[in-house]
């Protein structure tokens, strides 16, 4: 078990992490080019959509993969757990981002 939970907490900071730095350099990506020519748009739209499959792929492999490999591999109870584990903790930090939204726009 305590194994599990180290996976856990490995995976869910390090989804967390890579949203956070994908959020950060569309950030400030947006800022440097808000003042982009028209015709630039169907290429950041295709840029885009290939950042979103990337993400949702990577952050898949984080979430998903060992998992799915553990339960391959016989240890259901261990992959079952280590899933829920996971999602629980980035539920928790998903949770803990937006009070801290709240917090700081006051709402």
């Amino acid at each position: 078990m305590k194994n599990v939970m180290k996976y856990a907490w490995a995976d869910a900071l390090g989804t967390a992490v890579y949203v956070a730095a994908i959020a950060v350099f569309m950030y400030f990506l947006g800022k440097s080019f808000s003042a982009a020519p028209a015709s630039s748009s169907v290429i950041v739209s295709i840029a885009v959509l290939m950042l979103f499959v990337f993400s949702v792929a990577f952050t898949g492999v984080l979430v998903f993969g060992r998992p799915v490999m553990w339960y391959l591999d016989g240890k259901k109870k261990e992959a079952l757990s280590l899933l829920f584990f996971t999602l629980g903790i980035f539920l928790a930090v998903t949770v803990i981002a937006f009070i801290l939204l709240v917090l700081i726009m006051g709402w």
